[in-house]
């Protein structure tokens, strides 16, 4: 079996039917095309359940923290993975205004592509020093940006102004402006309060940070989002700037474990998200993708077999051995 990063430097789909990713996604949408019919994968993506309404979400999306293209061969990049993505099945767009312009360019592609009914896109909104109008405005703005008048999903951002914003959100999912909420982090330091209300507000999400090298929020965050069936959407499942990038920590082995192919993973990075999706808990991992050929990659981890519990353990067992330094 090859690496990952041999299967993206060769430009191959890992499993039969991303090619229609590619089809679809190198077609710039011209004028006369745009209608064109989107083709799709042979086989489906794996989804999962939304456990406040039921809706099925692919279990990986795309965070789109480097959603700030400075060229125009950036934006074609960018371009090409938001138009892959819902062509294959998927949906979860994941953003922030803090973002830099990463809102604007979204509503700006999706609008163009003509995916935006396919998406579902989630922002986020803070409200500093507890001052509600902040986070009133950021809401519309974002809205504005996206080029949207309902919003699929608010969190609200590290947990900044949870107590005023959280009347405000129920408020506004009320009204059908948002159709979920919920509260998001990056950091070990704040699972703590982040268990805190999921036990007392009525949360359709968290999202959290959460891989095979950095495992603290399985200890109590995501065993409380399940008993509270709460929605789940990791970030950071390739690791992060605090506990290592983890294709960083493969070093240059790029040889596969034999027992990866009792998981259909023909990459690391397959391995990653599977072992990430797998989870109970989880809903969907959004690691940023700006290259078709990545996109093609990750999604291939919705396909084929996925880790049970032993197995889990299994790849726990392997990577604390060889990479945990």
């Amino acid at each position: 079996m090859t690496g990952r990063r041999d299967v993206i430097k060769a430009g191959l789909a890992t499993l039969a039917g991303t090619q229609a990713i590619s089809a679809w996604a190198a077609d710039k949408s011209k004028d006369k095309d745009k209608d064109k019919p989107r083709p799709q994968p042979a086989a489906p993506l794996m989804t999962k359940a939304v456990p406040s309404t039921g809706e099925r979400l692919a279990a990986i999306g795309v965070g789109t923290n480097n959603y700030s293209p400075t060229t125009p061969d950036e934006r074609a990049a960018r371009r090409e993975v938001l138009a892959g993505l819902t062509a294959a099945g998927a949906s979860v767009i994941d953003t922030a205004p803090a973002y830099g312009q990463s809102e604007k360019v979204i509503g700006e592609l999706l609008a163009d592509i003509g995916n935006r009914k396919q998406a579902f896109v989630a922002t986020k909104v803070a409200a500093r020093d507890g001052k509600l109008e902040e986070g009133v405005a950021m809401i519309e703005e974002s809205k504005r940006r996206l080029k949207t008048e309902v919003l699929d999903l608010v969190q609200i951002h590290s947990l900044t102004g949870v107590d005023v914003l959280f009347p405000h959100l129920a408020d506004l999912k009320r009204k059908g402006q948002i159709r979920y909420f919920g509260i998001t982090t990056s950091s070990s330091s704040q699972h703590d309060q982040m268990v805190e209300l999921i036990n007392s507000q009525p949360l359709d999400f968290i999202q959290v940070d959460y891989s095979l090298g950095n495992r603290a929020a399985a200890d109590k965050v995501l065993p409380a989002a399940l008993a509270k069936r709460v929605g789940v959407l990791i970030n950071l499942p390739f690791g992060g700037r605090r506990d290592g990038n983890l294709f960083s920590r493969l070093g240059d082995r790029d040889d596969l474990p034999d027992w990866a192919g009792e998981i259909d993973a023909k990459s690391w990075g397959q391995i990653f998200l599977k072992y990430v999706v797998s989870h109970p808990a989880v809903t969907a991992a959004i690691p940023g993708m700006t290259k078709v050929a990545h996109l093609e990659d990750n999604l291939a981890a919705l396909r084929g077999r996925m880790p049970d519990a032993a197995m889990r353990a299994r790849i726990e067992r392997y990577w604390d051995q060889n990479f945990d330094a």
